[in-house]
């Protein structure tokens, strides 16, 4: 696990910025460094030893040195395509997991990326031919973000380490404030950071004579194969636990996250490492502590635990808004980065359980209620009329129904958070702000990848490529390696998707729960009550931090800033806090929502000056 950075293009001082660039990421990889420098090509990697201590350092090269490689992850299949590539003729110089990518790529090109198991992101470059080919697993589990600019192409696991680049504009994105409001996550490939992009989850980009290309490499295939219920039983069970299996390799101390969920429970009981970790609030309506520890008591681990306070939360938020690169408001950021710091007193790599949800068919929205059932046999015709009706209406109590009930999925499902209706994202904003995609030119074109399948498999496949890359892998991948924390879920592998993508949907969505077969394949490892087990999702006290005063104070001052006027309508912002503060409503989630942007553009545009660090180094060769 690891992280790297670099550029292609002309620059001056080419190693110092590149060096600077490197310790924005420091924290990705504490271990070491290594660098390649020529003519207008610049990679620079920070490396976490996971395998292979003693001689996995990259950048990698291959055997007559034409092609220069650097990976950031961990590839679960590498000894199979070790053994492959040998055979083939290939020289590997080292033991690490990752060499197999470089040479893979020298022997099949870009098909490479589709055999890989793991999670990765990995930039490649070619000497002869003057071409970079960067890639991201087919999950998005690592980020991987690029930017073309003034004719350099900036490149990187963190936007963080463009900033140094004399090429860099730093400017907010106008289009991504709306969505964000909406999803709580940036929700575009465009960044935050006008001009800087994400490569989206099983793409591979190729930068050439100054073009930048994408192409999907991998898509998921829905294909229902229904077998006998005990059959499939089997089946989650022995893939799920040979994927745990693979999951743990390392030369490192491995634990596992644990909370009340089956996920992550699942995980812990086959694993069984030494320790497990929680973290939680005093209120027991906020802890998952006490869940976690009765599991760790019954397979005989230690679980290792910490009860946060508000005041430490509160003290970390920039530095949790400046290691996310993009303002992002799940509130479950906050016992995650604490989660992760604890964590990595102990072990350097530690397995979760994100994914299951979205494979298995475990969120509540899935689930289709017995009383929308039975509204869903009324004629078609007049629930759409209805539902198109109250879709036009303010927020009032029944009004979800109806649109549920009425309408087509791709009209109302956009994920699992949904924080400002549209049209009151857009009363907040200033004018100028008001720009940038709807909600329907967003989904719609996921939607259209899987025309024809039922209810349930679209709503799965749309969390996949926006909920599950956007904003569940994003936060796990920035606060677990914010501490060095290398943070591994097997859920999240090609096998365990081929074994959940053939499952009928009465497997998926049982008569009385979510994750229906999956639940039953984890009763095989689990205490029935684990099993059975809601998840609680990382809860955070935040509308009651909200209400005390020093807090209210806190968001207050934002609220009512210079900055916060530049974009918002200041009289809603403080109409809603008022709100909430004096009970009246509750608007947590939308306070949080405004609230995190603000520190996020604060730490980035306020603090973190305009090539500040060009300055320092202009200065310093001025000394010299």
């Amino acid at each position: 696990m690891c992280g790297f950075t670099g550029f292609i293009g002309e620059t001056e001082n080419a190693g110092s910025i590149l060096n600077n660039m490197m310790d924005r990421i420091i924290h990705r990889g504490p271990d070491s460094a290594g660098e390649f420098l020529e003519g207008e090509a610049a990679l620079g990697f920070r490396r976490l030893s996971i395998i292979d201590l003693e001689s996995g350092s990259q950048p990698f090269h291959n055997e007559d040195n034409s092609l220069v490689s650097m990976v950031n992850g961990e590839i679960y299949n590498f000894q199979e395509l070790r053994e492959e590539l040998i055979e083939k003729g290939h020289d590997f110089t080292t033991h690490s997991d990752c060499e197999v990518i470089i040479h893979g790529y020298e022997e099949y090109g870009t098909a490479i990326f589709s055999r890989l198991r793991g999670m990765f992101a990995c930039a490649i470059w070619d000497r002869k031919e003057k071409k970079l080919v960067v890639a991201r697993d087919m999950f998005g589990i690592k980020p991987l973000y690029y930017a073309n600019m003034n004719g350099v192409l900036l490149f990187g696991s963190e936007i963080k380490s463009f900033l140094p680049h004399p090429a860099f504009k730093k400017e907010v994105n106008r289009d991504a404030l709306k969505p964000y409001l909406t999803f709580q996550y940036s929700v575009m490939d465009e960044t935050f950071f006008k001009g800087v992009f994400k490569l989206p989850a099983a793409h591979f980009m190729v930068y050439e004579q100054g073009q930048v290309s994408l192409e999907r490499y991998w898509e998921p295939s829905f294909d229902v194969n229904e077998k006998p219920l005990e059959e499939t039983v089997e089946e989650i069970d022995s893939v799920i636990r040979e994927s745990i299996q693979a999951h743990r390799i390392s030369d490192v101390k491995v634990g596992s996250f644990l909370s009340s969920g089956v996920d992550s429970s699942y995980v812990a009981s086959v694993l069984k490492p030494d320790k497990t970790f929680t973290v939680g609030f005093s209120d027991k309506n906020f802890s998952e502590i006490d869940n976690a520890q009765i599991l760790s008591d019954e397979l005989g681990i230690q679980n290792i635990n910490e009860v946060l306070n508000s005041d430490e939360c509160f003290t970390e938020l920039e530095q949790i808004q400046y290691l996310m690169d993009e303002p992002h408001s799940n509130p479950s950021i906050v016992p995650l980065y604490f989660l992760a710091q604890l964590a990595k007193k102990d072990v350097t790599v530690v397995l979760s359980g994100e994914g299951a949800d979205e494979l298995f068919g475990g969120y509540d929205d899935y689930d289709i209620r017995p009383n929308l059932k039975k509204y869903r046999k009324l004629p078609a015709g007049l629930r759409s009329a209805v539902g198109s009706a109250a879709a036009k209406l303010p927020e009032m109590r029944g009004k979800q129904f109806l649109i549920q009930g009425g309408l087509p999925v791709e009209k109302w499902f956009i994920g699992q958070a949904n924080v400002f209706p549209e049209h009151e994202a857009a009363r907040m904003l200033k004018a100028e702000y008001q720009t940038g995609p709807s909600v329907a030119e967003i989904v719609q074109p996921v939607y259209d990848r899987v025309k024809g399948k039922d209810d349930l498999t679209k709503m799965q496949y749309l969390d996949l490529n926006l909920w599950l890359v956007g904003d569940i892998l994003l936060k796990a991948d920035k606060m677990s390696m914010a501490h060095s924390l290398e943070l591994r879920v097997p859920f999240l592998d090609k096998k365990v998707m081929a074994t959940a993508a053939q499952l009928p949907a009465h497997y998926r969505i049982g008569a009385n729960d979510t994750k229906y077969a999956m639940r039953l394949a984890a009763r095989r490892a689990l205490p029935e009550v684990s099993a059975n087990r809601k998840k609680m999702g990382f809860p955070v006290p935040i509308r009651n931090w909200m209400r005390e005063d020093k807090f209210y104070q806190q968001i207050k001052s934002y609220f009512t800033s210079d900055e916060a006027a530049e974009f918002f309508n200041q009289n809603e912002l403080l109409a809603l806090l008022e709100e909430h503060y004096t009970n009246k409503a509750n608007n947590a989630r939308k306070i949080w929502t405004i609230f995190m942007f603000l520190v996020w553009h604060r730490r980035y545009f306020i603090v973190e000056q305009p090539n500040a660090v060009q300055v320092q180094m202009d200065e310093e060769t001025a000394l010299v």
